[in-house]
């Protein structure tokens, strides 16, 4: 599961991204942004290396739109990534939480 280094504002924000997500940055970096290089390094196809890297953009965008991290999210990329679910069952998982989470937030809105 991703963990975020630092919630503090007022660092950089890749400086806020977890430990493995900075250093998936670095090597891209140290590898002139080629991801079959950087597939290559990790041991994984470049698929799996391009969908790892989207969600990394994808935790560094909301870090510095100021959205909140979503950990839910994160276990079930995490899950889909290690073959454990479906990318359909995690996205179902994942609108289920939401709206429950939006009830908890808001119950006297229920229809």
């Amino acid at each position: 599961m991703t963990t975020y280094a630092s919630p503090n504002p007022h660092l950089p924000p890749i400086s806020r991204l977890a430990p493995a997500d900075q250093e998936l940055i670095t090597q891209l970096t140290l590898h002139s942004g080629s991801l079959k290089a950087l597939a290559k390094t990790y041991g994984v196809s470049y698929p799996t290396i391009r969908r790892r890297l989207d969600e990394v953009i994808e935790r560094l965008r909301a870090i510095v739109e100021g959205r909140e991290p979503e950990p839910m999210s994160d276990l079930l990329a995490d899950l889909v990534r290690r073959g454990e679910i479906t990318p359909t069952a995690a996205r179902a998982v994942r609108d289920l939480h939401r709206a429950a989470s939006e009830q908890r937030q808001h119950p006297g809105d229920q229809p």
